[in-house]
C-alpha cells in the first residue's frame, strides 16, 4: 500500500465542504482539519503508484475550495506498537 500525506490549503469559508467532498473520493482514508500552516491534511492510500496522480491531481485537487496541495509520499509508516514491539524484551 502507498500512502500520501496531502496537505491542503482552501477556500477559509468552504473548509467544511472541501474537506467532506475529499473523504468521499476514493483512495482518500482520512482527512483532518488542523491548525498551523494548512488548513487540511489528507491520507491517501493507493495500491500503485500511478493511482496518486488520478487521486491527487486528478480528483482532490480539482475539488472546489481546494487552493493548492503538497503532496507528501511516506517511505515507512511507524506507530506505537510497532515501536513498543521494538524496544521490548519479552516482559509481560
Amino acid at each position: 500500500m502507498i500512502t500520501a500525506i496531502v496537505m491542503v490549503h482552501t477556500a477559509a469559508d468552504r473548509i467544511p465542504e472541501t474537506a467532506q467532498t475529499i473523504a468521499d473520493l476514493d483512495g482518500v482514508a482520512e482527512v483532518y482539519s488542523c491548525a498551523g500552516d494548512v488548513d487540511l491534511v489528507a491520507i491517501v492510500k493507493v495500491r500503485e503508484h500511478e493511482e496518486l496522480a488520478d487521486v491527487i491531481a486528478g480528483k482532490l485537487s480539482k475539488v472546489d475550495g481546494v487552493v493548492a496541495t503538497d503532496t507528501h509520499i511516506a517511505f515507512r509508516s511507524y506507530s506505537k506498537a510497532d515501536t513498543d514491539a521494538a524496544f521490548s524484551m519479552g516482559l509481560d
